[in-house]
């Protein structure tokens, strides 16, 4: 199953159309000082997986304000990046929830097939169960679960306790969930939803 994501280019297309979604919000918004915003992307280059992702993965879309006086820059939520981890946000979520039931083999085939280091995943572990649960985000979202999800089951336990009628729609709703913490320059409130006629 964790195969079908990684090589699906529909299933990232999808994932960019929410990011456009999210950046015109931010971008109707406009700065706090009431200027306007202008797009200022800035180029990334997501490891581990290639093939199925077109031009738009190159770039996070953020903007700038026109005001010269501010030009404060402000970087919408994202569902493709998490942060600045150099891998996306899907590789990060599924690695990390299929590591704690994945044979030893299929996991070191998963490793390799992404070009991750084993110092990486340790990371990756250490900041869903430190980093997250401490997180502002999931404070406020925590109480929305029950029976409450347990810190060390993290994600796989969220994936699961999430409502969808399919792991790609459980998925989605996941990387919407944790889009505020993927930028330090917004603090608005996300009024995305997800079409599941659109998946």
């Amino acid at each position: 199953m964790c195969h079908a994501f990684l090589t699906d280019s529909r299933f990232y297309r999808f994932l960019f159309e929410l990011d456009q979604d999210i950046a015109r919000q931010v971008r109707t918004e406009g700065c706090p000082c009431g200027g306007a915003l202008h797009s200022a992307r800035y180029p990334r280059k997501p490891r581990g997986l290639r093939s199925p992702l077109d031009a738009s993965y190159s770039t996070r879309l953020s903007f700038c304000c026109a005001n010269d006086g501010c030009r404060r820059r402000s970087t919408p939520p994202s569902v493709r990046f998490l942060g600045r981890k150099v891998y996306l946000g899907v590789i990060v979520v599924l690695i990390t929830a299929l590591e704690q039931g994945l044979p030893a083999k299929r996991r070191q085939w998963l490793i390799e097939a992404l070009d991750i280091w084993p110092q990486t995943l340790s990371r990756w572990r250490t900041w869903w169960r430190e980093t997250f649960p401490a997180s502002r985000c999931w404070q406020t979202q925590q109480g929305n679960f029950i029976p409450p999800v347990k810190i060390d089951r993290l994600p796989d336990a969220l994936l699961k306790g999430l409502r969808g009628i399919d792991l790609r729609q459980r998925l989605c709703q996941l990387l919407l969930l944790l889009a505020p913490l993927t930028t330090a320059s917004w603090s608005g409130y996300l009024r995305v939803r997800i079409d599941p006629q659109k998946m």
